[in-house]
C-alpha cells in the first residue's frame, strides 16, 4: 500500500503483549548498567564460526524521542509514574485518529494526512532504562548545533529541494532510494522501524524494511572508498562478543541527515538476551556538529518478518510533484503556488 506522497507502510500485528515486553525492558534496564559481565557471557547463543548469534527479525519502535523534549529539558529519566503519565499523553497527541486535518494536518505531529492510526507503528512505551530521549551524549539529550559549514549546506540543500528543478531535486525519500528510519544510524520512526539481521562468516547483512535496503557489512576489511553509497560503506569486526559496524563515503548531501563526506558513523550491537539486542551509535561529522553525539535502542525480537516496501525510483507521485512545480512556474507562480515578488518577477521575464 502507498500514501498519496510516495510513501508505502507495512499493516502489521500491534505491540507485543505488554507484560512480556516489560520484562524485556526490565532485562535491558539491568544490562545496561552492567555492560561488561555481559562482554565475558559464555552462555550466548553463538554461530558455527563462534561469534553472537544475532541473527533474526527485530523491530526498534518507541515512543521515546530521539531529541528530548524542551519541555524535559532538565529531565533526564523519568520515575515510573512520570512515564506511564508521558506515554499516555504521547500516545493521545500522536493518535491520528484525534487530529482534524484541517487543523493541524501532517504537521502536528508529523505524519501521513491519509493514515489512519491503524497504519502506524511508532511503538507506545519508553525504554526501559525511561531515559527522556534515545540520545545520551551530550548529556542534554539532543543533537549539537549545526555548526556554520552544516547550517550553509543545509541550506543550499533545502534551496535545491525548494527549486525542485528536476528529479535529483527531491529528496532520497521522495525517490525511493532510502528510508527516514533505515539509517545508518536506525532511528525509530513513525512506521516501517523493522529490520532483519543475517550472519555468515565474513559478512553481515542488514535488512530495513524502509527502504527495501540491504546493507553489506564486510568483516575484518579496509573500507574500498571507491564509491559514495546511499548509505555509505560498511566495515565491521568483533570486540568481544561486541559488533562494532563504521560507516563512512556517504554520498555528499544525498544522506538521510544531510551530513558531509567526512561523516563517520559507528555501530555497536551488543546482545542482552534472547529476545532483546542493544543497539547504540555514535554520528561524528566535522562538516556538520563540532562534537560528536551518541544514542541508544532497544532492538526487540519481532514475531513479524520484514515486509516488501513496494516502492520504487520513478514512482507516479515524483511525476505530479514535478508536473505541478513547471504549472505553477508557468502561470507565474512560485513551484509552492506562492506570487512571485517584484524582483524575482523581473529576472523571469529577463530570463
Amino acid at each position: 500500500m502507498k500514501s498519496d506522497a510516495g510513501h508505502p507502510v507495512t499493516p502489521r500485528l500491534r505491540e507485543t503483549p505488554r507484560f512480556s515486553h516489560a520484562l524485556s525492558l526490565a532485562t535491558l534496564a539491568l544490562t545496561l548498567t552492567s555492560p561488561l559481565t555481559l562482554a565475558q557471557n559464555a552462555d550466548l547463543p553463538r554461530t558455527e564460526y563462534g561469534h553472537p548469534d544475532f541473527q533474526g527479525f527485530y523491530t526498534f519502535r518507541t515512543i521515546t524521542p530521539l531529541n528530548r523534549p524542551p519541555e524535559l529539558a532538565d529531565k533526564e529519566v523519568l520515575t515510573p509514574e512520570e512515564a506511564a503519565e508521558w506515554e499516555a499523553f504521547e500516545n493521545n497527541r500522536q493518535n491520528r485518529d484525534l487530529i482534524v486535518d484541517s487543523v493541524g494536518g501532517a504537521g502536528y505531529p508529523p505524519g501521513v494526512i491519509s493514515y489512519n492510526e491503524f497504519w502506524y507503528e511508532r511503538g507506545s512505551e519508553t525504554i526501559a532504562s525511561r531515559r527522556t530521549s534515545l540520545i545520551y551524549d551530550p548529556p542534554n539529550g539532543r543533537i549539537p548545533e549545526l555548526n556554520a559549514i552544516g547550517k550553509q549546506r543545509r541550506a543550499d540543500y533545502g534551496n535545491m529541494l525548494f527549486n525542485s528543478a528536476g528529479p535529483e531535486g527531491r529528496t532520497t525519500v521522495d525517490r525511493c532510494l532510502t528510508g527516514f528510519v533505515g539509517g545508518p544510524p536506525m532511528i525509530p520512526g513513525s512506521y516501517n522501524n523493522n529490520m532483519q539481521l543475517v550472519q555468515t562468516k565474513d559478512h553481515i547483512m542488514i535488512l530495513n524494511e524502509m527502504v527495501h535496503s540491504a546493507r553489506i557489512i564486510k568483516l575484518n576489511a579496509e573500507p574500498s572508498g571507491l564509491q559514495p553509497k546511499w548509505e555509505g560503506e560498511s566495515v565491521g569486526h568483533w570486540e568481544g562478543d561486541v559488533l562494532v559496524v563504521e560507516t563512512n563515503n556517504f554520498y555528499h548531501d544525498y544522506n538521510l541527515r544531510g551530513m558531509s563526506e567526512e561523516a563517520r558513523i559507528t555501530e555497536r550491537f551488543r546482545y542482552v538476551d534472547d529476545g532483546l539486542l542493544e543497539y547504540d551509535f555514535t554520528v561524528t561529522d566535522p562538516k556538520s556538529w563540532d562534537s560528536s553525539w551518541s544514542a541508544r535502542v532497544p532492538l526487540r525480537r519481532s514475531a513479524d518478518p520484514v515486509y516488501e516496501y513496494a516502492c520504487h525510483e520513478g514512482n507516479h507521485g515524483l511525476i505530479g510533484i514535478l508536473a505541478g512545480w513547471r504549472r505553477y512556474e508557468s502561470m507565474g507562480m512560485n513551484g509552492d503556488g506562492t506570487p512571485l515578488s517584484n524582483k524575482e518577477r523581473s529576472v523571469a521575464t529577463d530570463e
